[in-house]
């Protein structure tokens, strides 16, 4: 932190650093030791952040409407307090709907039966003792195209019904969803971050795709390890959740087979939309890159027509209503339950889901708020200068920032911005591997540590029935070790195969 420090003060003040430094001490104090609710200590935590900074740049303040800048011009205190309601708009903003719909989706799955269908024919399948590992694989390919948060509440109902099942291994079944879907979200196309990463690194899109599926692989290998190690060490009870009661849910989990949905009719609500995200992701990119395929589509002004309904369809929210509609009408078929019925078992998820929208949305206020103090510039200003290996400093990097603000995407869009001029060869440069490894360094580094600033941490947290120690004890170190895992990988495989 002193070499840090002594950077940072070369280049302009270190003081961000004693900003994030106080925040985040706050943070852990107020809730493992003040026992604060999250959604509290988060918020204070954002005021605090805003308060100590120094005043905010005029490019912070434009994120404020022009009557509301005139209104707080020259009020530090009355600045922070604007910018972290606009910040938690801004999150709850993008992941309310969606929140709502998959606990919905979530609650119909448990209830009907459809998840431990699903979950019997995995065990049919696999094998009880590779049940992790299925679930960890199918989590890898199918969130390639679909957000973190959106793949884990679709995903842990079935970790929740395994548990019923098996009657052990909560933890591992958690940690490897967890696994399969945050390794895609920092390393494959069309996510935001390695979107950004593309851009800024002047890479070919089809290629950081490959890329990032292969080379998630072995991480995602030495994730499971680490799940099944952290397993055996740390045993977290499956608790009750509002709307769906354990006792419940063992009564579901030892019905016959018979008075079950069918396979086809479990799994529907979760893999279509699935499919339907996913498809209007792939038109995304086929509309970027691949100007033959939209020729063999019949044409510019076809796909266009295709592309409205795909684009509309793969919404991630209208894709969410539709799953949701599909999860409930399997649930009043199989059950037999009418309108009234229904509505008065979808109140407790949606309360539950409101809860878990505040939390998230008062870590990505925090999250930005370190932002908009000027974390973010200092680490870059504090890392520059240095001559290391070039996929290490980007590896470093990244995690710093993510440590710091706790978005996966904003370190890797602020990370690959600031090393694509050391890696340039029209400004001199010229890397001894190719060029991907750098890509795939920051996307390892920008997952690590994740912990209280991050959105995915609660919905994690919340959505498993972890407690906020639990969750730091596994999640956390988990990714932590999938990212150390993938930097040494990509080290290694840079050195024995440069120019792949």
């Amino acid at each position: 932190m002193s070499v840090l420090f002594a950077a940072a003060e070369v280049t302009g003040s270190r003081w961000p650093f004693v900003v994030l430094l106080a925040s985040v001490t706050f943070i852990i104090v107020a809730i493992t030791k003040l026992r604060l609710h999250a959604f509290i200590a988060l918020i204070f935590a954002a005021f605090l952040a805003g308060f100590l900074a120094e005043p905010f740049q005029p490019a912070v303040l434009e994120k404020l409407s022009k009557g509301t800048r005139a209104f707080v011009e020259g009020n530090q205190w009355l600045a922070t307090v604007e910018l972290t309601m606009v910040e938690f708009g801004n999150t709850a903003a993008a992941i309310s709907i969606s929140i709502g719909l998959a606990a919905i989706i979530g609650m119909a799955l448990m209830e009907s039966g459809a998840a431990d269908k699903v979950v019997r024919r995995f065990l049919a399948f696999f094998g009880e003792k590779r049940a992790g590992a299925a679930l960890l694989w199918s989590t890898y390919v199918l969130s390639i195209p679909i957000f973190f948060d959106t793949m884990f509440m679709l995903m842990v109902p079935l970790a929740r019904a395994l548990r019923l099942r098996t009657g052990k291994d909560y933890t591992l079944y958690l940690l490897c969803i967890c696994c399969g879907g945050v390794v895609t979200h920092s390393l494959t196309v069309p996510h935001p971050g390695p979107l950004a990463m593309v851009d800024n690194l002047k890479v070919d899109v089809g290629l950081s795709l490959i890329w990032g599926i292969v080379g998630g692989i072995l991480p995602c290998a030495g994730g499971y390890w680490a799940a099944k190690w952290l397993n055996r060490r740390v045993v977290v009870p499956l608790r009750e959740t509002r709307g769906a009661a354990l006792s419940e849910l063992e009564g579901i989990s030892k019905r016959p087979e018979s008075e079950l949905p069918s396979f086809f009719w479990s799994i529907l609500p979760v893999v279509l939309p699935i499919f339907l995200i996913s498809l209007g992701s792939t038109f995304v990119v086929i509309r970027g890159s691949f100007p033959g395929v939209v020729t063999a589509l019949g044409g510019v002004e076809t796909f266009s027509a295709m592309n409205r309904w795909v684009s509309f369809l793969g919404n991630k929210n209208i894709a969410l209503f539709i799953g949701a509609a599909l999860a409930l009408w399997v649930l009043a078929r199989r059950r037999g339950f009418t309108f009234r019925q229904i509505e008065e078992l979808i109140g407790p998820p949606i309360e539950t889901a409101g809860v878990i929208i505040l939390i998230t949305s008062a870590g990505g206020a925090f999250g930005l708020m370190l932002r908009n103090v000027g974390v973010g510039e200092a680490i870059k200003a504090a890392a520059s200068g240095y001559e290391v290996n070039l996929i290490l400093l980007s590896w470093v990097v990244a995690a710093v920032i993510r440590v710091a603000q706790g978005s996966a995407t904003v370190a890797m869009l602020t990370t690959s911005a600031m090393v694509f001029p050391m890696m340039d060869p029209a400004a001199g440069a010229a890397l001894p591997f190719h060029p991907m490894y750098i890509y795939l360094s920051i996307g390892f580094g920008a997952f690590t540590s994740s912990w209280m600033n991050d959105s995915g941490f609660w919905v994690v947290n919340r959505l498993s029935g972890m407690t906020e120690t639990e969750t730091l004890k596994t999640w956390t170190v988990m990714l932590t070790v999938v990212s150390v895992f993938g930097l040494l990988s990509t080290l290694i495989l840079a050195k024995l195969v440069p120019l792949v």
